[in-house]
């Protein structure tokens, strides 16, 4: 039975990250780990974020303008990111989590950084019959290692040169599929000792994952294009310097 205290701390973790995913479209994974971890292990951590990560995926992916179209040309880097996490879920449980979102910050922060410099990059459509396949099996395995699902999916949907709201949609796509596949290699591989208390804490925060989303998207409505891209990179940034900054704490 979590105490009052408890509860209180998960919503306003999944508040704060609601509200960051709301407004880039992603976060939510991100945020909520690296503050969770400060009172709980990674693998109950990760257990934590499965239904409101599920649930808000969802609602940005099929709240899109494309989802048949992203998913005809997104299918090899979906089957990747499932085969790559189930395949790496009990990394989460290692020694090397700490290397693993030390490597994730720092990958995050250059690419940030690059994107904000305007050095950024696109991947031509004839490559990416045998690109998205790549990474979606490099995502899935660092989802396994550390319950976060951005690297190299993020950078790569943003190269494909995509509009706003289809690369929302993208996103919602690559991160529902993620949180079903790491939800299964958590369960495959033991992390869930007691699957209903974990599911029942899950589903406590909820709500508020919910609730911070809709503001997030409420103020991500009113950007321009070029204020969402520098928005966007920024959050990149600030994610991957957190990841760091936990890394460095931790020791």
């Amino acid at each position: 039975m979590l105490s009052a205290g408890i509860v209180a701390w998960i919503g306003a973790v999944f508040l704060a990250a609601g509200f960051v995913k709301g407004v880039v479209g992603m976060g939510l994974p991100t945020v909520a780990m690296g503050l969770l971890s400060v009172t709980m292990a990674p693998a109950e951590a990760a257990a934590l974020l499965l239904i409101p990560s599920l649930v808000t995926n969802l609602w940005q992916l099929f709240t899109g303008p494309s989802f048949g179209g992203l998913c005809r040309r997104l299918w090899s880097m979906i089957v990747g990111v499932v085969a790559g996490t189930i395949a790496g879920a009990g990394l989460l449980t290692g020694a090397h989590t700490a290397a693993a979102s030390a490597g994730l910050g720092a990958a995050l922060v250059v690419y940030a950084a690059l994107g904000l410099l305007r050095l950024s990059f696109a991947t031509p459509p004839r490559h990416e019959v045998w690109v998205s396949p790549l990474v979606g099996l490099a995502t899935g395995l660092v989802t396994g290692a550390t319950g976060v699902f951005v690297i190299p999916a993020v950078p790569y949907l943003q190269s494909l040169r995509l509009e706003k709201e289809e690369l929302i949609q993208a996103l919602g796509l690559s991160f529902t599929v993620s949180t079903a596949a790491l939800a299964i290699g958590l369960f495959s591989t033991g992390a869930l000792a007691s699957p209903t208390a974990q599911l029942a804490g899950s589903l406590t925060a909820f709500a508020p994952a919910l609730a911070g989303m809709f503001a997030g998207q409420a103020l991500r409505q009113k950007m321009s294009v070029e204020t969402f891209r520098k928005v966007f990179l920024a959050g990149l940034l600030v994610l991957g310097a957190y990841l760091l900054g936990e890394v460095v704490l931790q020791r």
